[in-house]
């Protein structure tokens, strides 16, 4: 390999210098520029949207696919840009299951034909879930991942980048720093030469020529042969490795003079604007770069509403399958669960109540629709012509909210009490209920009857 060795040795040196810097720094033997307010506020939320985003992204690959060993093969497959192949989800594999089951049990009986109609409902839950799974990654997932992997590493390296140009300030700042320093010395102490550990560049080596005149003390070189030699004046030899004193600084001719001391600060003054304006660049592109933090934002809130939308479609689509079964299964008319509820809104039944000992019949599960209060064959109640009788009227009070299904029901309110009544004929998981001059069906579970 072709090795450049003098950009390795430059490089070595501006990595020893912010090293040095750094630890100078976190020691407090060091000044350190700051940024201001505004930019230290990008850069918090700069990482605040990292670190959210990540965990977004990781609970929700989660939601998608509960199988940690699943989301690891289709991370290897996306690792090595080669196809993740199709896998079946769980819906889909339970349909299998009952569908083979039925074939062996024989799907001429009664339980095997519902195997058969359930296979086909969770059949069509998978393929709705498999959809959603799609959706979802593409717009919602796919948008994350590339935030992540592209605009914030492209962030993080222009911060980098932006850190080591802010050492590189720091570090001239502080040459600057000790040759003014070290010139006041020398100005108050007449010819005496400053510290040249402190004010030396770091990056020269002793010439053999320069060595030879070292050398040769028996005579001090002349400001011209040194002109001669070293046509870059003074800043090309450089060789003081170790600190001389006076005496043999002054028999050199070398930087003794107050000229020399003017041009290394003038030298050390052109360094550090140098290093200002590269500061200032590197600011101006990070910034840049942090305030495309509110564009980010954007584009996840309107992939943030298409995943709603896509998770709403598939819960939605859901909802029609088992609706669909139930009915197939004949539960709207209470033929095969008579308890069971079907083609209405209503929702699941709450947690039961465990506040008073009369709550004994909310143990029941929620009662059938308006249909399925009268039995097979007979006519619905008519609430209109309903009177409440002589005797049996109970108060109770609603343990929960109740939003009524149709006209039949009565809405309910937490906390409410109501005058309650059962009709012969009814089924005993529903009762009538009355609020001033409203009328309708409640669910026993929803009240607590008082004595």
């Amino acid at each position: 390999m072709d090795f450049n060795m003098k950009k390795l040795a430059s490089d070595a040196g501006i990595f020893f210098t912010r090293a040095v810097q750094f630890t100078e720094e976190k020691f407090g033997q060091a000044e350190k520029t700051e940024l201001d307010a505004q930019f230290e506020n990008l850069l918090a939320r700069a990482d605040s949207t990292k670190n959210w985003t990540e965990k977004i992204l990781r609970q929700t690959e989660v939601l998608l696919q509960p199988n940690p060993s699943a989301r690891v093969e289709e991370f290897l497959y996306e690792k090595l840009d080669r196809k993740v192949p199709s896998r079946v989800t769980n819906g889909e594999l339970l349909a299998q299951y009952m569908a083979e089951a039925a074939s062996e049990l024989g799907p001429t009986t009664p339980y095997g034909k519902t195997l058969i109609k359930v296979a086909e409902a969770e059949k069509r839950l998978g393929a709705a879930e498999r959809d959603f799974i799609h959706t979802a990654s593409i717009n919602f997932l796919t948008p994350l991942r590339t935030f992540l992997e592209g605009d914030w590493k492209t962030i993080s390296k222009e911060r980098r980048l932006l850190h080591n140009r802010r050492l590189d300030l720091d570090a001239c700042k502080a040459r600057l720093k000790k040759a003014k320093a070290a010139e006041a010395k020398a100005t108050c102490e007449g010819d005496t030469v400053p510290d040249f550990q402190e004010t030396r560049p770091r990056n020269y080596i002793l010439s053999a020529s320069a060595s030879a005149t070292l050398d040769d003390t028996s005579r001090p070189p002349s400001w011209a042969e040194w002109k001669e030699d070293y046509p870059g004046g003074w800043r090309r030899p450089c060789f003081f490795l170790v600190p001389l004193n006076p005496s043999v600084t002054r028999a050199r001719g070398c930087l003794s003079l107050p000229k020399d001391r003017k041009l290394w600060n003038d030298e050390a003054d052109k360094e550090l604007r140098v290093a200002q304006t590269e500061f200032d660049r590197q600011a101006e592109v990070t910034r840049l770069l942090l305030e495309g933090i509110s564009s980010t934002h954007v584009n996840h809130l309107r992939c943030l509403h298409e995943f709603v939308e896509s998770q709403t479609t598939y819960y939605a689509q859901c909802y029609r399958h088992m609706l669909d079964l139930q009915k197939q299964l004949g539960s709207s008319q209470g033929a095969i669960f008579p308890g069971t509820f079907v083609g209405t809104t209503e929702p699941a039944s709450p947690p039961l109540s465990s506040t008073s000992p009369t709550t004994a019949a909310a143990t029941m599960p929620v009662g059938p629709s308006v249909a399925g209060l009268a039995p097979p064959g007979e006519a619905a109640l008519c609430l209109e012509e309903v009177a409440p009788p002589a005797s049996g009227t109970r108060k109770a009070r609603v343990l929960y909210d109740y939003e009524a299904a149709d006209s039949s029901e009565l809405a309910l309110l937490a906390d409410e009490l109501i005058t309650v009544y059962s009709l012969p004929g009814m089924d005993p998981d529903w009762l009538i209920g009355e609020r001033g001059n409203k009328k309708g069906k409640v669910p026993v579970t929803y009240l607590e009857l008082l004595s």
